[in-house]
């Protein structure tokens, strides 16, 4: 995406003021506050619940520019959206999981470098190219685009194939409360998106894909349950198989509106 934009479309979305506070409202107010709803009304076990509230609270995942590139959304605003979700959940976790569960300590330092290797650092590679070497960035950006969509599908393939037995014991009140967290957290994020239709498709990707990589972390420095680490694989499996026709059907919606 860097390879394709430039810092000031980026920052551009993020000026207004209304649509920031709106998505860190979303994200780090009512998605939390709908997971509370989801385990406090859906029998789930320890893990299962910490893996939910875990989830709740890390935002910014690395998949909603792909996705918004899919759904035709608006990719300036994704990126954008991205990356201040990213900064906001590496301060935002360390401060709420002591409070949510005792005894468990976060670094913000290691979530942060998890995220900055992953994340941002190929994204500043990238923009500097764009920048300095615009006829080098085209015909790049064009394989890896077609390198990113060999990587996503070898990724859902693989992960599902690996983790087939533990995503069909999750089948019944885990996998429930999967869908009710990524359907209603889309909904919120669309419907108080704004006006823009891009926008309101990107609101909702980034409300509904959640930041795995954050809550592994944090699950695996601090639990030693393995039903936590396998409802996150789950979460991030199922979320991809629900957002993945979301973002086509979105896009052919989009297509017909211009």
């Amino acid at each position: 995406m860097g390879l394709g934009l430039t810092v000031r479309q980026i920052l551009e979305p993020l000026k207004n003021v209304k649509l920031v506070a709106i998505s860190l409202i979303i994200n780090f107010l009512l998605v939390p506050l709908l997971v509370y709803a989801i385990i406090s009304f859906i029998p789930l076990n320890e893990g299962e619940r910490t893996a939910m509230l875990l989830i709740s609270i890390a935002a910014g995942a690395p998949f909603i520019p792909k996705l918004a590139d899919i759904a035709k959304g608006n990719i300036p605003f994704s990126i954008g959206l991205m990356l201040l979700l990213m900064v906001v959940t590496i301060f935002f976790m360390p401060l709420v999981v002591p409070y949510l569960f005792s005894g468990a300590e976060v670094s913000s330092w290691e979530i942060a470098k998890s995220l900055v290797v992953t994340m941002l650092l190929p994204l500043i590679i990238a923009l500097i190219i764009r920048a300095y070497r615009e006829k080098v960035a085209k015909p790049m950006k064009g394989i890896f685009e077609k390198l990113t969509n060999i990587a996503m599908l070898l990724l859902i393939i693989s992960l599902v194939i690996l983790n087939t037995n533990h995503l069909l014991d999750k089948v019944g009140y885990p996998l429930l409360a999967i869908l009710i967290l990524l359907i209603v957290a889309m909904i919120i994020g669309y419907y108080l998106g704004g006006k823009e239709k891009e926008i309101r498709v990107v609101s909702a990707l980034g409300a509904g894909q959640r930041n795995i990589s954050a809550a592994l972390l944090v699950g695996t420095q601090n639990f030693d349950n393995p039903d936590i680490t396998i409802m996150l694989v789950a979460v991030s499996i199922f979320g991809l198989l629900v957002m993945m026709p979301y973002a086509k059907k979105m896009a052919m919606y989009l297509s017909k509106k211009q």
